[in-house]
């Protein structure tokens, strides 16, 4: 519908990876890195893991697409729960063979002569598996077994692996993966996208589909979906989807803040996508403000539009102020547990240290389980703070640059 629109000759933002509509981010372009390297050795595993929507598929998608067939012949495998002898007749059937018995050593067989024929042919083998996490260690290993067929010296099939970060974590610690572990010849996780990077993207993806600047984006309007979605491309896509589609009902041929914030409020609601920042409440001018609402006030207000540099400048110094006091805070009550400490000491060695309840010892001894925990209190709000600041900060950097953008324009 929003397609019609706004003049666009394709979806931008479908889920289905499009190796059509692959953008290079920096952790993607080092994943693509990797595996170059990886596939001119020609041998071994190469490991790229990453979170839900971070772009494997697509990565994948993109890598089909350069392949030379006549030169390399590649299978995808995309794993569901299978054991050892499930996966060894799924590769056979991902590389086109028909195996004549039902049994493991049949296909294997197949495997092989199938590989010593391309070989002979001069063609290389690449197995890529996806959705590595959902395969047992035993399948896992049926792989690295695969690996070690060769014809003479040359080893005749390298295999991707594709996975989520417990695949990454179940390859670093189980004891019974350390023969694949040794094989791994390069491997990468990808992370999310920059909030700079999603931008660039959201422009790239539309420009696949014939933007011509229709619809036009809000300054602040990037940021935010980079603070709701956390660089996530899937995430990206969903929002961005029903994003195009508000403004082609509401007939707007600009994309602002307020709608943005509608549709996430939508999503967080319908529980159709895990926002990394849920829906904000309506965004307000970042002014400078008391110590004690600082992280409440950044928390209600991601979005940066009206706010000059003396209210950004009065807003660290309030937070950083407010640090500092829950610091002095903290080193107060350091002190008070020491003095209490060595008090109950003192008088737990001159009562005795069976001393019944209620008397002077352990009541010190409560105080001091209550200023332990009002340390821990402390603590906790400290580490908050930090996090709003860094978040403050990013905010600040991301708002001057993008001013200094708009003044070379």
């Amino acid at each position: 519908m929003f397609e019609d629109f706004y003049g666009l000759r394709a979806r931008p933002f479908q889920l289905t990876p499009d190796p059509a509509f692959y953008f290079e981010s920096a952790t993607h372009r080092k994943a693509l890195s990797y595996l170059g390297y990886g596939l001119a050795q020609g041998e071994g595993f190469v490991v790229i893991t990453g979170e839900v929507g971070a772009g494997k598929s697509t990565l994948v998608a993109h890598l089909m697409a350069t392949i030379d067939p006549a030169r390399l012949t590649a299978a995808l495998v995309v794993t569901s729960a299978l054991d050892g002898e499930q996966i060894v007749h799924v590769v056979a059937q991902a590389f086109g063979l028909a195996v004549e018995g039902h049994d493991k050593a049949s296909a294997l067989g197949a495997i092989e002569s199938f590989l010593h024929a391309e070989a002979r042919a001069g063609r290389r083998c690449l197995l890529i598996v996806d959705e590595a996490q959902n395969l047992s260690v035993a399948a896992i290993e049926e792989l690295r077994m695969l690996s070690n067929f060769q014809l003479g010296a040359h080893p005749l099939l390298q295999t991707l692996l594709l996975g989520q970060p417990e695949f990454r974590q179940l390859l670093l610690e189980s004891d019974q993966l350390e023969q694949l572990r040794q094989r791994v010849i390069a491997t990468h996780h990808l992370t999310a996208m920059t909030a700079g990077e999603v931008r660039g993207y959201i422009e790239h993806r539309l420009a696949c589909a014939g933007w011509q600047g229709s619809p036009s984006f809000d300054e602040a309007v990037h940021a935010r979906i980079h603070a709701a979605t956390g660089g996530i491309p899937r995430r990206i896509n969903q929002v961005l989807n029903r994003l195009l589609l508000l403004g082609a009902v509401e007939q707007r041929s600009r994309i602002e803040v307020a709608m943005l914030e509608e549709v996430l409020g939508e999503l967080d609601d319908d529980g159709a996508i895990a926002l990394v920042a849920p829906q904000a409440r309506a965004a307000q001018p970042l002014q400078a403000a008391p110590a004690a609402t600082v992280a409440e006030q950044v928390a209600q207000a991601p979005v940066v539009s009206g706010l000059d540099a003396a209210a950004a400048a009065a807003m660290i110094e309030a937070a950083l102020a407010h640090r500092d006091a829950q610091i002095d805070e903290l080193q107060q009550a350091v002190l008070e547990v020491a003095a209490s400490a060595e008090h109950a000491r003192r008088v737990a060695s001159e009562s005795g240290a069976s001393a019944p309840d209620g008397t002077p010892a352990a009541a010190l001894q409560e105080q001091l389980a209550d200023a332990r925990a009002h340390i821990a209190r402390l603590e906790a709000r400290i580490e908050e703070q930090e996090a709003t600041l860094r978040h403050m900060l990013t905010m600040l950097i991301e708002w001057f640059e993008g001013g200094e953008q708009r003044a070379a324009a």
